[in-house]
């Protein structure tokens, strides 16, 4: 049987981003006393994973149920907002936390004569996390196990998490086929990490709160990180990642790949979440979109990740939703949006047919990106969610795009930005945009909806080796120091080095 590792949680890391288009750094799995140093753990495909995301947001970790998830800051009673803390530091509950005991999963395991030692591990994950109390570490080995784990109501505490993933050491476990590898219905307090998901017929990995759509505690405080998803459901809209109803939440240093079809699915989907954070991942060859925020979401901060052609639209602040599952529910009386302060900040974004689209969302935020080669468009702004059935729906509104970098080819764009039917762009701010079609430099300027301050169009912006991948600038690029001041902006970049004053256009800072 399996040897005991051990067990050693990294403590308030500064997660650094990806250079190049690439990130890389140690696994956080769990480890027993007395094991042998960590050697990192393989992604199981694609470039390195990032670093295991230790701590998210600076949030207090104290942890109760305080104001019941309403507020959008940091709240010492509860754990507070996920947003990104200075210059690329990431703090959960998670931090300073270790397990108080083991159960184990092996391949060679038994659900029916095992007891979850070391020694006699279970066979399967949802034995293992059946009854577990707060501080416990679902620690599975290296091995290939079946999707279908259905968990409930797994609930740790503020002071005593639950931790369910890889070993410490050893290869990250694969979890393969089945509808879902797993749902996570209900949870509190989990941290889910070092696991590698393929082959399923649906969703990845699914976290809800079971239907609940009313009651902002019903799914709250979880921790994903160091998960590589790949390769999930098939022609239509399938996920690698599904949250529903989940509140302060963290996604960190993981790898969304090939998820859903036929224009369909998204690498992680938000249906009416709130106060996440989205660090440090990767997102390849995704067939809708990369990340969607829709139902009601509110405050998701999406910040130095690399998308790799990430579908239809890169990232989607908003989208369209049946009103039976917004989360909250909708209001009969206050204004509705599919989201509201969506922040889409210090990304690498290669390739897609639209790189943001701004979709029925009311103050969102992209800044300080760098996008290259679109394919069709550089920005939409539409509206799928109109006004019915009594309740009334903002157009798309007050939304920001701030510091960017456009690099694109004018001969396959249709227009720089896509405007669609019932929204209002004319609310749209534009400041610090460098906008640069490399193969007609005279046609870059955009037709913008409103006048844009301190715009820069047909100047290359010197990206250091853009045809190897490198998107990072010099100290002679036009975006150097050029950029703008604008309230809520990144302070990392996509390297995590902090932005200076005046900071840089696009997703990197000077070196």
């Amino acid at each position: 049987m399996k040897n005991p590792l051990a067990f050693i949680l990294v403590i308030s890391l500064a997660v650094s981003g990806c250079s190049s288009g690439s990130v890389s750094g140690p696994d956080g799995a769990p480890e027993e006393p007395g094991a042998e140093p960590d050697a990192g753990l393989p992604d199981g495909g694609g470039d390195p994973l990032a670093p295991d995301g230790g701590d998210v947001g600076g949030a207090d970790p104290a942890g109760d149920s305080g104001d019941a998830g309403q507020d959008a800051g940091a709240d010492a009673a509860d754990g507070g907002d996920a947003g990104p803390a200075a210059c690329g530091e990431i703090a959960t509950f998670e931090s300073g936390k270790t397990p108080a005991r083991f159960v184990h999963v092996a391949e060679d395991g038994s659900d029916s004569t095992g007891d979850g030692s070391a020694e006699r591990p279970f066979a399967t994950i949802g034995r293992a996390a059946r009854g577990i109390a707060p501080g416990t570490a679902v620690v599975i080995h290296a091995g290939t196990y079946p999707g279908g784990a259905y968990l409930e109501n797994l609930r740790g505490s503020a002071n005593s998490p639950i931790w369910i993933g890889g070993a410490a050491g050893e290869a990250r476990p694969v979890i393969e086929g089945g509808g879902e590898a797993m749902h996570l219905v209900g949870p509190r307090y989990l941290v889910l990490h070092d696991l590698e998901v393929r082959n399923t017929t649906a969703n990845g990995i699914n976290c809800d709160d079971g239907g609940e759509v009313a009651d902002p505690e019903a799914a709250r405080f979880l921790v994903f990180r160091n998960l590589d998803v790949h390769d999930v459901g098939g022609d239509g809209n399938q996920d690698c990642l599904k949250l529903s109803g989940l509140n302060d939440y963290w996604v960190l240093s993981s790898r969304f790949a090939r998820c859903g079809g036929a224009m369909s699915g998204s690498g992680i989907d938000h249906v009416g979440c709130h106060r996440g954070l989205i660090a440090n991942c990767r997102f390849e060859e995704n067939s809708g979109n990369a990340v969607q925020c829709k139902g009601g979401s509110t405050d998701i901060d999406i910040v130095r990740c690399v998308f790799d052609r990430p579908g239809e639209r890169a990232v989607n602040m908003g989208g369209s939703t049946g009103f039976e599952y917004f989360r909250p529910p909708l209001s009969p009386d206050a204004p509705n949006a599919e989201a509201r302060r969506i922040r889409v900040q210090a990304n690498l974004v290669l390739g897609g047919t639209a790189a943001l689209a701004f979709v029925g969302c009311v103050d969102c935020l992209a800044a300080h990106n760098t996008i290259v080669g679109p394919g069709r468009w550089l920005i939409r702004i539409l509206q799928e969610t109109v006004s019915a059935s009594g309740y009334v729906f903002e157009p798309c509104r007050d939304n920001a795009v701030v510091n960017n970098i456009f690099f694109f080819e004018r001969a396959v764009i249709s227009t720089h930005v896509n405007i669609g039917a019932n929204t209002s762009p004319e609310t749209f701010s534009f400041a610090g945009n460098l906008w640069f079609a490399h193969d007609d430099p005279a046609r870059s300027a955009p037709s913008l909806p409103s006048v844009e301050d301190a715009g820069l169009s047909g100047q290359d912006p010197a990206f250091e080796n853009p045809s190897g991948g490198d998107y990072h600038i010099g100290a002679e690029s036009p975006a150097a120091g050029s950029g703008v001041s604008w309230p809520g902006a990144a302070d990392a970049d996509l390297a995590g080095r902090c932005y200076r004053a005046p900071p840089s256009r696009g997703a990197y800072e000077v070196r």
